[in-house]
């Protein structure tokens, strides 16, 4: 049976954006000298977006928030197998607002970004392969 167009949209577009925010992260790599605090912050919106997009596959609602932790754990519900890249995950929800204002430490470490995006790459990869492939983005 085809899958609800709806759905199937909805899904991808999630998937579209933390995709783009993992191309972006890419890009703060490659400045010169590295934007390591846009870097994390792309990381943690690709992590999060990407378990946004299994929690609307399976017809999960979710709250407006940034924690990796609370959606996380909803989508722990239909797949326990995440458990630890949900665990590995947590840590990056602090990037959602760590080192965007005034005031703030001005950069993260060249090693603590790189391992934010080496966790949302990873993230992104298990719930691909979870997903049908109609909702991969392009």
């Amino acid at each position: 049976m085809p899958h609800d167009l709806v759905l199937i949209l909805e899904t991808k577009g999630w998937l579209k954006k933390a995709a783009l925010d993992i191309r972006s992260a890419e890009h703060a790599f490659s400045a010169i000298p590295p934007i390591l605090s846009d870097a994390v912050y792309h990381s943690q919106q690709a992590a999060e977006k990407t378990l946004k997009a299994f929690l609307v596959w399976h017809g999960i609602l979710f709250r407006r928030t940034h924690s990796i932790e609370e959606i996380g754990e909803q989508c722990l519900e239909v797949d326990s197998s995440l458990r630890q890249l949900i665990d590995q995950g947590v840590p990056l929800t602090q990037y959602a607002w760590e080192f965007r204002y005034p005031g703030d430490i001005e950069e993260p470490t060249k090693k603590d970004s790189e391992e934010a995006f080496q966790i949302a790459k990873s993230i992104y990869q298990a719930i691909i392969e979870r997903l049908p492939k109609d909702v991969h983005p392009e």
